[in-house]
């Protein structure tokens, strides 16, 4: 199934001290493994940025001065008023003036959500607070985070699902699993997948190949070795037909026929016939496609809004966005036209009037003239924020960017790609 990574995954992909790794856009060539991280934030005048110098980790203020000097083999950003850092082999939690609210003393350690931590102790997991006690004991294999209320956990190589006191809500039985989202979840028995309601009722048997979440309505299934739309009653509003077939979006779906991909309404007819290489979902009302080795922009009628020109491009999750010309990223509008020239070897969508761009590998911030306003000086550097929430999709085709949308909050999305 895509599904959102399982825990440990996370884990590793976020203590990395490796750039490719932890970035918010986690992007491979390779065509079956595509991801997504998104991180909302809140729009804080004291926010602070995690940068990497002499090979320790500390934290930065808005004008590029430590507020928290470099001494941590690992450090992430503030989620919940908490960061999880790494001192030796052992993780623990530090509030914004840099001391220790909870010791160094776990395995691997997440950040906060909903005043839960996801940690691992002796090689088990387990939630703490943010007294740093237990509110579910170390026992699972493997856990991911609470959504929907419920939780996906591994226990005697079977998953299940537990509840925030850590009460089994439905007992590990599964060989695979996905997170509740419109109240049900993709689980898998045996070789088939099906939909569990959150009692741990099959609300949809298992009979599918694959599976993925229900959006706008629809879930794609795979039967056989094509593809096709199912209702909540389990019956085919659209009969698989397809190579692959992704979630639907604002009334689109992707979909890939005779080895291209187009997109495609409820009822299964192509609106844009399938005529690209590589594409994703429509984000800021335009949708990045590639047509051969080239990257342009189509809007909903399927017409090219910007030609396909660039080696690589970002969603625009702003009026800017990041694109790649020559070997070097610069800054597109939605017209196409460079508003700053192609310079940077790696560079990130804006987050709040600041975006991240490394040259000469050296990670600094620029605004949103392409000027540094801190100069690159970093081993590596995350964006400013204390965030209050996480996403992270994972698939052989991603759908588009598990982003949270802007908001009067000041909330806003964050990516990165080199």
């Amino acid at each position: 199934m895509r599904k959102i990574f399982v825990f440990p995954a996370i884990v590793a992909l976020i203590a990395s001290l490796s750039f490719l790794a932890y970035w918010g856009f986690n992007k491979t060539k390779a065509e079956t493994a595509k991801g997504t991280i998104a991180v909302e934030s809140t729009k804080d005048a004291d926010s602070l940025a995690p940068v990497q110098l002499g090979g320790k980790w500390g934290y930065i203020d808005k004008a590029g001065k430590f507020a928290i000097n470099p001494q941590f083999d690992e450090a992430l950003s503030f989620m919940d008023g908490l960061a999880s850092v790494k001192l030796g082999d052992e993780w623990g939690y530090i509030d914004k003036a840099g001391k220790f609210v909870i010791n160094p003393q776990f395995d691997e350690a997440s950040f906060f959500a909903d005043g839960l931590a996801v940690v691992q102790l002796g090689g088990k997991w387990g939630y703490i607070d943010k007294a740093g006690k237990f509110a579910v004991n170390p026992q699972f294999d493997e856990a991911l985070y609470f959504m929907d209320g419920l939780d996906p956990v591994k226990l005697s190589g079977k998953w299940g699902y537990i509840d925030k006191g850590g009460q089994f809500a439905v007992n590990p039985q599964f060989d695979e699993e996905g997170y509740f989202m419109h109240g049900l979840a993709p689980v898998k028995l045996g070789d088939k997948w099906g939909y569990i309601d959150k009692a741990g009722r099959f609300a949809i048997n298992p009979q599918f190949d694959d599976t993925v979440y229900f959006m706008d309505g629809l879930a794609p299934v795979k039967l056989g070795d094509k593809w096709g739309y199912i209702d909540k009653a389990s019956k085919f509003a659209v009969n698989p037909q397809f190579d692959e077939a992704l979630d639907f979006m604002d009334e689109l779906a992707l979909a890939k026929l005779g080895g291209k991909w187009g997109y495609i309404d409820k009822a299964g007819k192509f609106v844009i016939y399938p005529q690209f290489d590589e594409a994703y979902a429509f984000q800021g009302g335009l949708a990045r496609v590639r047509l051969g080795d080239k990257w342009g922009y189509i809007d909903k009628a399927g017409r090219y809004e910007i030609n396909p020109q660039f080696e690589d491009a970002a969603p625009f999750i702003s009026e800017i966005t990041p694109a790649k010309l020559g070997g070097k990223w610069g800054y597109i509008d939605k017209a196409g036209k460079f508003v700053i020239n192609p310079q940077f070897d790696a560079a990130s969508t804006l987050y709040h009037g600041l975006a991240i761009a490394m040259i000469q590998g050296k990670f600094g911030y620029i605004d949103l003239t392409g000027k540094y306003v801190i100069n690159p000086q970093f081993e590596n550097a995350r964006p400013y924020f204390d965030g209050i929430a996480f996403s992270n999709a994972k698939g052989n085709r991603v759908t588009g960017y598990l982003n949270f949308p802007s908001d009067a909050a000041g909330h806003e999305p964050w990516i990165i790609v080199w």
